[in-house]
C-alpha cells in the first residue's frame, strides 16, 4: 500500500502512536509472527491501521503491504497477492508478471507509477493463477532485505469456503517465512474470525491470537471537542461531547458526523445537532428493510438476544419463542436462527449460549420495536 500523503495532515484523526508502537514492540519480541484484531465497523480500526500502524511500520524499516478485502469480496486472491507486490512496486510487480509469462504493459513514470502498475496486475492476474502468483511475489519478497508488515483488513472474507485453496497457499507461504513477515489479521466479524483461528478444518487455525481492537473513548472525544472548539463560535462542553458520543453508541464515525453537523449549524444548538445525527444514522428506513429481510424465526431470536431476557437455548428461552411464533420452537428452531445470523454476521457469539448482535444501534432499534408492540 502506498501511504497517503494526506493521512498525517488529517487535523481530526485522533493519533495513537503509542498503541501501534505496542503491536510492532510485541513482532519485535520475536514470540508471535501474527494478531488477529475485531471490532464492530465504523470504530476507528481501519483509521487507525492506515494512519498510525502503517506509518510507524514504516519508520521501522519495514516494508508494509495494505488490502481491505471486504472491498475485493470477489477476488481476494487477488487483493493479497496485489498488496504483497506494491509493496514491491514497481520492479516487483513487473517479476512476478515476468515470471507468469505475463507482460507488463508500458506504464509512465513519475508520481502515479504505483497505481499504474498496480491496475495492470490486477488486469493480468486471473484467479486461478493466484496462488501461482503469490508464490512468485514472495520469493521477491524473500530477496529484500527489509522485513514485510502485512495488513489484511477485513480479513474474514478468507474463511469463506472458495477462498479455501488460496487460503491454505497463504498460510503455505506466512508459515515458512515468521522471521521475515508479520502479519495483523483485522476483521469486523468477531464470530467469524473466531472459526477462522479456532476451528482445526480451517486453514489459519492456530496461526494468530485474537484480540478485540482497543476502541477510542474520553481522550478521542476529548481531543476532538477541543479541535473543533478552536475554530467554532459557539464552544462545546467536554460533558455534551461525552454525551453524544454514547448517545451514537460510541461510534467515532457518528461522533464526527455530529461534530460536522454542530460546526455547520451552531446556531441550532447541540441538541439539534445530535438529533439529526440519530436520524440520519440510525435510520429507522435503513433498520427496517435489515428486519423484513428476515423470516420469524431469525427476528423472534433476534428480539430474545437484543433483550437478553432469556437465554437463547434456556426452556423459558424457547416458551417465549414459541409464543413469537405463534407456534412450538425447538432448539433446533434457535440453533437454524443463529447458523443463518451469523453467517450473515448480524450476530456473534460470546461463549457458550451467550450472543450479541453486532450492529448496537440495531439491537438497540429491535429494543424499541419489541417495547412498542408489547
Amino acid at each position: 500500500m502506498k501511504l497517503d500523503e494526506t493521512a498525517s495532515s488529517d487535523p481530526w484523526h485522533f493519533a495513537r502512536p503509542s498503541l501501534a508502537a505496542a503491536y510492532l514492540d510485541a513482532f519485535d519480541l520475536k514470540l508471535s509472527s501474527a494478531r488477529g484484531l475485531f471490532a464492530r465497523r465504523r470504530m476507528g480500526k481501519t483509521e487507525f491501521l492506515q494512519q498510525d500502524l502503517l506509518p510507524a511500520a514504516t519508520e521501522r524499516g519495514y516494508l508494509i503491504a495494505y488490502t481491505n478485502l471486504w472491498e475485493s469480496r470477489a477476488a481476494p486472491d487477488s487483493a493479497v497477492v496485489s498488496a504483497l507486490s506494491e509493496a514491491l512496486a514497481p520492479h516487483g510487480m513487473q517479476a512476478v508478471l515476468s515470471a507468469l509469462g505475463r507482460p507488463v504493459r508500458k506504464v509512465k513514470a513519475g508520481a502515479k507509477i504505483l497505481g499504474s502498475v498496480e491496475g495492470t496486475f490486477e488486469a493480468e492476474l486471473g484467479t486461478e493463477q493466484s496462488s501461482l502468483a503469490l508464490r512468485e511475489v514472495l520469493k521477491q519478497i524473500d530477496r529484500q532485505k527489509k522485513p514485510l508488515l502485512l495488513v489484511i483488513d477485513e480479513a474474514q472474507v478468507l474463511a469463506h469456503a472458495r477462498n479455501g485453496d488460496f487460503a491454505h497457499a497463504l498460510r503455505a507461504g506466512l508459515d515458512i517465512r515468521k522471521d521475515r513477515i508479520k502479519v495483523i489479521f483485522a476483521g469486523s466479524s468477531e464470530t467469524t474470525l473466531r472459526t477462522m483461528f479456532a476451528r482445526a478444518s480451517e486453514p489459519f487455525y492456530n496461526w494468530a491470537a485474537l484480540e478485540p481492537f482497543p476502541l477510542l473513548g474520553v481522550e478521542f472525544v476529548d481531543y476532538t471537542v477541543r479541535l473543533m472548539n478552536s475554530m467554532a463560535r459557539n464552544r462545546l462542553k467536554l460533558e455534551q461531547g461525552i454525551h453524544a458520543f454514547s448517545e451514537l453508541h460510541s461510534t467515532p464515525e457518528f461522533f464526527k458526523r455530529f461534530v460536522e453537523r454542530y460546526m455547520l449549524y451552531q446556531v441550532q444548538g447541540v441538541d439539534a445537532a445530535l438529533s439529526h445525527t440519530k436520524a440520519t444514522v440510525f435510520s429507522d428506513d435503513h433498520f427496517h428493510k435489515q428486519w423484513s429481510a428476515r423470516n420469524p424465526a431469525d427476528q423472534a431470536v433476534l428480539i430474545l438476544i437484543a433483550r437478553s431476557d432469556y437465554g437463547v437455548h434456556s426452556g423459558s428461552g424457547l416458551s417465549r419463542l414459541s409464543e413469537m411464533l405463534g407456534r412450538p420452537a425447538s432448539k433446533s428452531t434457535v440453533s437454524h436462527a443463529l447458523r443463518r445470523l451469523e453467517k450473515d454476521n448480524a450476530v456473534t457469539r460470546l461463549g457458550l449460549g451467550d450472543y450479541r448482535i453486532e450492529d448496537e444501534a440495531f439491537a438497540d432499534w429491535i429494543r424499541r420495536k419489541a417495547a412498542a408492540e408489547r
